[in-house]
C-alpha cells in the first residue's frame, strides 16, 4: 500500500470532520463578501477618459439623477411642487428640479410663458402635458449610496401616497438598485440550490450511492465557500460577473470527483485502489489546472477592476477545486467505497464510437472541423453589448418606468460638453451666444433628443434695451451659485445632450460624431455614458488579448507535458471547438453577447482543457508503449470517455436550473454553458480522437512490421558485413 493510501485509511475521519468544523467560519466569511456594482468600478483606471470625468465632477458635480414622473396631472399641480419640495430635503438629493420651477427662472429672465412651457414639452413635461417629470439631482452622499437614496425617494412618494402606476421612476440609481437586487446572492440562491438539487439527484443516479453523491456535493459547496472566503480575506468584491465563480468551482470540482471515483472503481480489483486512482489522476487534473490558472491569469491584465479581480477569482477558484476534488475526495473514498459500477452499457457504447471514429477518422476529422470552419465565420460577426435595461426581466416595473420616462419625456443617458472660455474679459452675453452657437451644432445631430445648458433659460434674442439687460444679467448674477450649468467663474459652462441609440449608432459612435462635429471649437465631451461604453470596448480588447495570451501559453504547457509540438498542437484544436461552436452560432444568429457571456468563454477554455488532459495522458502513456495512435487513440477514449461524458451530463443539466432566474445575466449564462459544456464533448470525444487517428505510425513501428512479413512477401535484406564474412569463411 502506498503512503499516499496509508495516509488516508489513517487520517480521513480527522480530515473530513476539520474540513466539517470549518464550514461555519468559511460559510460567514463567504456570506459577508462586500458586494460592489458601482458604475465607477467599471470605468477604466489611469486613462484621459476617467480624468476628464472626475474633472468634470469637480467642477459640476455628480452628474447622476433620478426621474420621477407623476402619471395624470399637470405642471401647475400643487401636488407637483409639494413633493419636489420634500424631495429636495432628502441629504442624498442636492437639487430637485420641477417644470414650474424651470418655467419660474426662465420667465424670469424674460422668456414668455408660451416659449417657456415649448421648451418644457418633451424634456420635464409630456407632449399632452398629463405627465409631469422631477429631475432629482444626487449629491455625493446619495451617489455613494444608490440604494439608499432610491428607498429615500420612494418613500417620500410613498408619504405623498404617491405609488403604483401613479409614479415612475427612471435614471443610472434606480437601475442599478433592482440590478443589485436581482444579481444578489440571496436572489440567485434559490436557483443555485436547484442547480445542487439536481447535480446531487445525477450524482446519485450514475454512482448508485446517494451517501456518497451527498458528501461529493458537500465538498463541491465547501470548495466554493473557500473561495469565496479567499476572496474576502484576500480583499476582494463581489459583482455580478463573480457571481458566475459558484458555478465554475462546481463544474471543476465535480469534474475532478468524478474522472478520481472513474480510477477508483476501474482498478477496484488492484491491491490498492485508492493509490492506483490517485497514481492515474495527479498528472491529468494538475496539468489541467495549470492550464486553467494560466488562462484566467491572463484576465488580470485588464485594465477593468471587475475584469481583473474575475481573472484573479476564478483561478484561485481552479487551485480550490483541484485541493478539494484530488486531497478530499479520496477521504471519502476510505468512509464510502465507491461500489464495482457497472458500465458495461457506456463502456461499449465508448468503444463502439471509438471503433468507428478510427474506420472513418478522416470522413469524421474533415466533417467536425468543417463545422467549426462553418461556425468560426460568425464569430466574426459577433455583436458587443451593455445595455443595463436589457438585464431586467420584461415584466419589471423598473423596465417599464423606464421606457414610459424615455417615450413621454427623455432619454436618460447623456453625453455632457463642456464649453472653455480662456478669455476672461469676454461678456457674459457673448459666452451666451458662443453656448448658444455650440449647442445648436450639438442639437442637429440625429441621435441627440434634447440638450439643455444655461442658455435654455433664457430669451432667444437677448434684450436691447441696456437697463432692461443690466437686470436680466443682475438677477443671472443672483443665481449663479445655484446654476448647474456654469462654473468657475463663468469659466466653464456645461451643455447636456440627452442621446438616443434607435438610430442604430451605439454611444461611442455618438460621441465620436459629436466630437468631429464641434472639431476647432472649445469644447470637450465626456459623460458617464460615453465612459460606460469605452469601458465595453476596453473590456472586450482586453478579453481577447487576453485570451489570445493563454490559448499561447497553454499550449507552451502542453508542448512540454506532452514531448511532442505535433500532438500539443493538434490538442489544442478541439480546446477551441466549444468556443468556435457557441460563439459562431451567437454570430450567426446576430445575438449580441453581454460581459457576462463573453467570461464564460475562459470556463469553456478551462472545460475543454480539462477533458483534453485525462484524454491525452492515457494516449500518450498507450503510444509510447509502442501501439499505433488509432489504437492508443481508441484506448484513451475507452478508459476516459465515460467520466468526462458524466461531468459534462451531470453539469449541463445543472446548469439549465439557472435559466428560471429572473435576472437575464444568470439566465444566459445558465444556456451558455450548458450549450459549451454539450461542445466539449464534441471536441474531446469526437474530434480529438479522430486527429490522433491520422497521426503517422512511428517509424519503427514500420519496420517492426516489414519485418514480421513472411515467405516471399518478405523484403530482401542486405546481410550485416559480420555474416557476409562467415559465409564467405
Amino acid at each position: 500500500m502506498s503512503t499516499l493510501s496509508e495516509f488516508y485509511q489513517k487520517h480521513s475521519g480527522k480530515l473530513l470532520l476539520l474540513t466539517l468544523l470549518s464550514f461555519p467560519l468559511l460559510f460567514v466569511k463567504a456570506q459577508t463578501l462586500p458586494a460592489n456594482n458601482d458604475i465607477e468600478t467599471w470605468l477604466p483606471r489611469d486613462s484621459e477618459v476617467r480624468s476628464n470625468y472626475e474633472e468634470f465632477k469637480r467642477d459640476f458635480g455628480v452628474e447622476e439623477l433620478i426621474v420621477v414622473g407623476i402619471e395624470n396631472t399637470s405642471k401647475d399641480d400643487v401636488l407637483v411642487e409639494a413633493v419636489c419640495e420634500r424631495l429636495e430635503r432628502l441629504d442624498s438629493v442636492r437639487k430637485c428640479w420641477s417644470p414650474g420651477r424651470m418655467q419660474a427662472i426662465m420667465t424670469s429672465f424674460g422668456v414668455d410663458d408660451v416659449e417657456a412651457e415649448s421648451r418644457l414639452k418633451g424634456l420635464t413635461l409630456s407632449q399632452d402635458g398629463r405627465l409631469v417629470g422631477l429631475i432629482c439631482l444626487l449629491s455625493p452622499e446619495g451617489y455613494g449610496d444608490r440604494a439608499k437614496t432610491v428607498d429615500a425617494v420612494t418613500g417620500v412618494l410613498e408619504y405623498c401616497q404617491l405609488r403604483g402606476d401613479q409614479v415612475r421612476l427612471a435614471g443610472a440609481p434606480v437601475i442599478v438598485t433592482e440590478l443589485d437586487r436581482l444579481g444578489s446572492e440571496e436572489e440567485n440562491q434559490k436557483f443555485f440550490f436547484i442547480t445542487l438539487l439536481v447535480c446531487w439527484g445525477l450524482l446519485a443516479y450514475t454512482t448508485r450511492q446517494w451517501q456518497l453523491s451527498l458528501a461529493l456535493l458537500g465538498l463541491t459547496i465547501w470548495a466554493i465557500q473557500l473561495t469565496l472566503a479567499g476572496i474576502h480575506v484576500a480583499g476582494g468584491e463581489m459583482n455580478f460577473i463573480l457571481s458566475a465563480l459558484s458555478v465554475m468551482v462546481m463544474i471543476f470540482t465535480l469534474a475532478v470527483s468524478i474522472h478520481f471515483m472513474h480510477y477508483y472503481t476501474a482498478a477496484l480489483e488492484d491491491d490498492d485502489p485508492l493509490g492506483q486512482a490517485l497514481k492515474t489522476a495527479w498528472k491529468p487534473c494538475c496539468l489541467a489546472t495549470l492550464t486553467t490558472t494560466i488562462g484566467l491569469v491572463s484576465l488580470a491584465v485588464s485594465d477593468i477592476l471587475p475584469v481583473n479581480q474575475f481573472g484573479y477569482a476564478a483561478a484561485w477558484g481552479s487551485v480550490v477545486a483541484l485541493i478539494t476534488g484530488l486531497g478530499l475526495t479520496p477521504a471519502l473514498m476510505t468512509i464510502w467505497p465507491p461500489q464495482a459500477q457497472s458500465e458495461e452499457q457506456g463502456a461499449a457504447i465508448i468503444s463502439r464510437l471509438g471503433d468507428w471514429i478510427s474506420t472513418h477518422s478522416k470522413v469524421v476529422s474533415a466533417a467536425t472541423v468543417t463545422m467549426i470552419m462553418a461556425t468560426c465565420v460568425g464569430l466574426m460577426s459577433i455583436e458587443t453589448k451593455i445595455d443595463p435595461l436589457d438585464f431586467l426581466p420584461k415584466n419589471s416595473k423598473v423596465l417599464t418606468d423606464a421606457q414610459r420616462v424615455e417615450a413621454q419625456l427623455t432619454n436618460i443617458d447623456s453625453i455632457e460638453a463642456v464649453v472653455e472660455f480662456r478669455n476672461n474679459d469676454l461678456p457674459f452675453t457673448q459666452r451666451l451666444e458662443k453656448v448658444r452657437e455650440i449647442e445648436a451644432v450639438i442639437a442637429g445631430h440625429p441621435a441627440v433628443r434634447h440638450t439643455i445648458s444655461s442658455a435654455s433659460f433664457f430669451p432667444s434674442e437677448m434684450p436691447q434695451n441696456p437697463f432692461t439687460l443690466g437686470r436680466l444679467l443682475k438677477r443671472a448674477e443672483s443665481q449663479r451659485e445655484h446654476n448647474e450649468y456654469i462654473a468657475d467663474g463663468e469659466r466653464l459652462w456645461r451643455i447636456s445632450a440627452r442621446i438616443s441609440t434607435s438610430e442604430g449608432l451605439s454611444q461611442h459612435e455618438i460621441f465620436e460624431q459629436l466630437q468631429a462635429r464641434a472639431e476647432g471649437l472649445p469644447v470637450r465631451f465626456t459623460g458617464i455614458a460615453p465612459m460606460l461604453n469605452h469601458a465595453q470596448q476596453e473590456i472586450f480588447r482586453g478579453f481577447h488579448e487576453s485570451f489570445l495570451m493563454a490559448f499561447l501559453i497553454i499550449t507552451g504547457v502542453m508542448v512540454v507535458s506532452l514531448r511532442s509540438w505535433k500532438t500539443a498542437m493538434v490538442a489544442m484544436i478541439p480546446n477551441l471547438t466549444p468556443i468556435c461552436i457557441v460563439y459562431g452560432i451567437l454570430g450567426w444568429v446576430g445575438m449580441p453577447v453581454d460581459i457576462g457571456m463573453m467570461m464564460s468563454g475562459s470556463i469553456a477554455l478551462g472545460i475543454a482543457v480539462d477533458g483534453t488532459f485525462h484524454f491525452l495522458v492515457h494516449y500518450q502513456t498507450q503510444f509510447n508503449r509502442g501501439v499505433s495512435s488509432s489504437q492508443a487513440s481508441c484506448e484513451a477514449l475507452r478508459q476516459t470517455g465515460v467520466p468526462i461524458f458524466k461531468a459534462a451530463l451531470i453539469s449541463s443539466i445543472g446548469m439549465l436550473a439557472l435559466t428560471l432566474s429572473s435576472f437575464a445575466p444568470t439566465a444566459r449564462f445558465g444556456l451558455l454553458m450548458c450549450s459549451l459544456l454539450i461542445a466539449a464533448l464534441v471536441g474531446d470525444l469526437v474530434l480529438l480522437p479522430a486527429l490522433l487517428c491520422l497521426r503517422p505510425r512511428r517509424l519503427r513501428q514500420q519496420e517492426s512490421e516489414k519485418a514480421e512479413l513472411a515467405g516471399p512477401h518478405r523484403l530482401p535484406t542486405t546481410p550485416e558485413p559480420a555474416v557476409l564474412a562467415d559465409r564467405v569463411a
